[in-house]
């Protein structure tokens, strides 16, 4: 590879600085990517690929007619994050959980950040995904949400910022896990070499923070994984992290509850539940307390969870704190439980229910993101700078009847990273998934799921609009990949 082929735009490089010197933590892959021609790069990628078709590694893309069910396109370069910067990252995700999660333990008790003011009242009791139903009723560890996977970005100063959290039923792990196995066997020698934090035992981890959610007299408690079936866009994930952990895989018609227990339907008679990792959105989990059409849950199945008899994790009611209204007043929110400043801060993030952000906001519909506040996925939303005169004038339309329900934020220029495009080696912007696990103890997996915007130019990395992913290699000590470097006699692929 040249440094002429690839030309970083204006964006933070992750692998360039910008006088073009490699970055040290790049050292040892830059090194290896310049001994590999055209022809090895498309035989790797194609071997990359085929190990996911193998394995079933597929995502489902829902169209106006029909469903295709596709490998997510997955590059070949893992993406590479120093020591210091990942313990700053592990430290700012430790600390917004813990916070969110004291959050929604207030508003769904004494509401007392509500009184004092610190967000507003209407915001959260009105949110839709706000609900009355779980008011006052015990969570474990007071640990609503269990498995987190925040978005974030890295800005052009280098620095990272959060861009969203999601809280309800977040994915994308079985994609980390399954690019490190690819990674490995794709660039053996560097991975050896370079000190990577392995990130194998997230299965493990997570059935541990399950567990520990448990009522404490089960001695060995049953878990199950819940998933809305084969045809959820997901199912792959839920079923390959039930395997992983060794946990029963179920449906809503596989659970039974009698006497507000909760069973499971197996071969061998009924068995008792005491922990669902729940795959389904609140709406769906029990007809006789949310929506009554829904088929995907377990009737009676709240009331069981009420009654402190089977755990539901993440707790049904958490994504109001990750709706991206009150996302803006999260640095807040760590500031009231924690009386600390964010270590990772937020994207400026302007609020169209106060009239006159409203009114900024339409006046900058060419430079800014609007987002409906509870969507996700990448839909929902309007790219200011890169939609048509007509679209923006559509938007603002849409905006005006139902203000309460966007925000805008500027268009970030994402980093970029290194991509093999069309047998060319071309910088591609990305963001970053790291998973947080809370129950007894936070843990944040040391690895994260890149995405990335695989079209030229692209922001949007859902891979439900045509972004990929790529290995996230977090570096255990930021001498080691340098000292390891092939020119400085280090272990060559």
């Amino acid at each position: 590879m040249t440094e002429a082929a690839y030309l970083p735009g204006v964006a933070y490089d992750e692998m360039f600085a910008p006088d073009g010197a490699v970055r040290s933590h790049y050292d040892p892959l830059h090194a290896r990517m310049s001994t590999l021609g055209g022809d090895e790069l498309a035989e790797r990628q194609q071997t990359l690929e085929r190990s996911f078709l193998l394995q079933g590694i597929t995502f489902t893309v829902y169209g106006g007619e029909s469903t295709t069910e596709r490998i997510i396109p997955t590059d070949l370069f893992p993406r590479i994050i120093p020591a210091t910067e990942w313990a700053q990252i592990e430290a700012g995700l430790t600390q917004r959980l813990l916070a969110l999660n004291l959050f929604l333990d207030d508003i769904y008790g004494d509401q007392q950040i509500l009184m004092d003011g610190v967000v507003p009242r209407e915001l959260v009791l009105g949110a839709p995904s706000y609900r009355r139903e779980m008011q006052h009723i015990y969570v474990p560890h007071k640990s609503y949400a269990n498995v987190c996977g925040s978005d974030l970005i890295r800005c052009q100063d280098g620095q990272f910022a959060v861009l969203e959290d999601n809280l309800r039923v977040p994915s994308g792990v079985s994609y980390m896990l399954a690019n490190r196995d690819a990674a490995k066997r794709t660039f053996p020698g560097t991975y050896r070499a370079a000190g990577v934090r392995p990130v194998e035992r997230y299965p493990d981890l997570l059935l541990a923070t399950l567990k520990s959610m448990s009522p404490e007299w089960r001695p060995n408690p049953q878990v199950v994984v819940l998933t809305p079936g084969v045809y959820n866009s997901a199912y792959y994930e839920h079923a390959y992290l039930a395997r992983l952990m060794g946990v029963p895989l179920v449906e809503g018609r596989d659970l039974v509850v009698h006497d507000n227990m909760v069973y499971m339907r197996t071969t061998t008679g009924i068995r008792r539940v005491d922990v669902i990792y729940r795959r389904v959105d609140d709406d769906f989990i029990d007809p006789l307390t949310f929506r009554r059409d829904s088929s995907l849950g377990a009737a009676g199945l709240f009331n069981a969870y009420r009654a402190g008899n089977v755990v539901i994790c993440n707790a049904p009611g958490t994504g109001v704190a990750d709706d991206k209204a009150v996302y803006a007043y999260v640095p807040e929110i760590i500031k009231y439980y924690l009386g600390q400043d964010a270590i990772l801060p937020n994207i400026e993030t302007f609020l169209c229910r106060e009239p006159t952000q409203m009114g900024y906001v339409l006046a900058n519909l060419d430079k800014l993101v609007v987002k409906a506040v509870g969507a996700s996925g990448g839909y929902g939303m309007l790219v200011g700078p890169h939609a048509t005169q007509k679209e923006r004038d559509e938007f603002a339309i849409v905006i005006k009847a139902d203000p309460d329900n966007y925000i805008a934020q500027p268009t970030i220029q994402l980093s970029t990273a290194p991509c093999l495009v069309d047998g060319r080696i071309e910088p591609r912007h990305v963001d970053l998934r790291p998973f947080i696990l809370s129950g007894e103890k936070t843990v944040v997996t040391p690895g994260a799921l890149t995405r990335v915007a695989l079209k030229r130019g692209s922001l949007v990395v859902n891979s439900s609009q045509g972004g990929g992913s790529k290995d996230t290699w977090v570096l255990a000590d930021d001498n080691h990949a340098h000292s390891a470097s092939p020119g400085n006699g280090g272990v060559r692929p």
